[in-house]
């Protein structure tokens, strides 16, 4: 008997868009000068990040946009972004917190993306990628809106390197015979735990441009240097 579709709890999907609501007002509020933000504009940074990687992940997966059959995701996304902004001095105070929360959503929004993938029937591989994209997708609109760098191209604290280990795990996990909502879990913590040390002991991916020192240095190795 095939393996039932595997349904998010409309609860665990709003807490994960209703911390994306919060992260983009956060995101918002560092902006000053000629390009800071009203409240629609917090709204709308909001909204990106709280339902950008679940409209990504439905539309990778062809199915309807589950963000769009309730009231609840636009609403939720919009108050916890302008909530967000009210109370930014607050969060900007707790930083571990928010760090924290971030960690969580990203693990959420990856747990979720690569479940609902493996219960479509995609293969591990594609389905770990839609976790990822899932779980970055939100950042990447929000940064393309904003015309910034998109973080996870930059040297940081393993942002997506975080989501794609996690999603793997859980992939992994479930092809041995654990359920779905099990492994989605241990995806989840295994998401926000690299994504916590990450941050906390600044782990980042080596830079582009020491790689590129270093495989000069080895390719001319046997060039006599004439010094003058």
């Amino acid at each position: 008997m095939d393996e039932p579709l595997f349904v998010i709890p409309l609860w665990a999907d709003l807490t994960a868009v209703g911390l994306g609501g919060i992260q983009g007002a956060l995101f918002a509020s560092g902006f000053r000068g000629q390009r800071r933000l009203d409240f629609l504009g917090v709204a709308i940074i909001g909204v990106v990040l709280g339902m950008g990687g679940g409209l990504i992940r439905d539309l990778l997966l062809n199915t309807t946009p589950v963000t769009l059959q309730s009231n609840w995701y636009l609403l939720t996304a919009t108050v916890a972004a302008l909530v967000g902004m009210l109370l930014s001095g607050v969060f900007a105070r707790l930083n571990a917190v928010i760090v924290g929360l971030d960690a969580l959503s990203m693990g959420l929004f990856g747990a979720f993306g690569t479940s609902k993938a493996l219960a479509l029937g995609l293969p591990v591989v594609p389905a770990v990628f839609v976790g990822v994209c899932a779980a970055v997708g939100g950042g990447i609109l929000r940064d393309m809106l904003m015309g910034v760098p998109i973080a996870i191209m930059h040297v940081g604290s393993l942002y997506a390197v975080a989501a794609g280990v996690g999603c793997s795990a859980l992939a992994v996990v479930h092809a041995l015979g654990a359920n779905l909502v099990i492994a989605a879990i241990i995806g989840i913590a295994v998401t926000a735990v690299i994504r916590l040390l990450a941050v906390i002991f600044d782990i980042s991916l080596p830079e582009q441009r020491a790689l590129y020192r270093r495989k000069v240095a080895v390719e001319t190795t046997g060039i006599p240097i004439i010094k003058t």
